[in-house]
């Protein structure tokens, strides 16, 4: 089974996240729109007992789109830190290779 693709580099650049993986490619996030897809449970909401989920009602701020810093997290994850404090959005590397 052939290794999943992971960041080799990770850089702010301007209003955009680039990122250079291991197999060459290379991606370029708007911030606005990597913030509007993050993962978490308080952006994205939660399945209940039966599975249905409700999207939290979520406002955004200019701050919002304003990336403090970047972790790598686990080996499978990027986890952005916001300007506006959010920072529980862990995109896997799987899901931005989707974006």
């Amino acid at each position: 089974m052939a290794e999943s693709a992971h960041p080799t580099r990770i850089d702010p650049i301007g209003d955009e996240l680039a990122i250079v993986w291991s197999d060459g490619r290379e991606t370029y996030f708007k911030l606005e729109a990597l913030r509007r897809a993050c993962p978490c449970a308080a952006c994205r909401g939660e399945p209940d007992v039966l599975g249905h989920v409700e999207r939290p009602l979520v406002s955004y701020k200019p701050e919002s789109f304003v990336l403090r810093a970047v972790h790598v997290t686990g080996g499978y994850a990027v986890q952005p830190v916001w300007k506006d404090g959010h920072d529980s959005g862990l995109y896997t590397f799987d899901y931005l290779r989707r974006l």
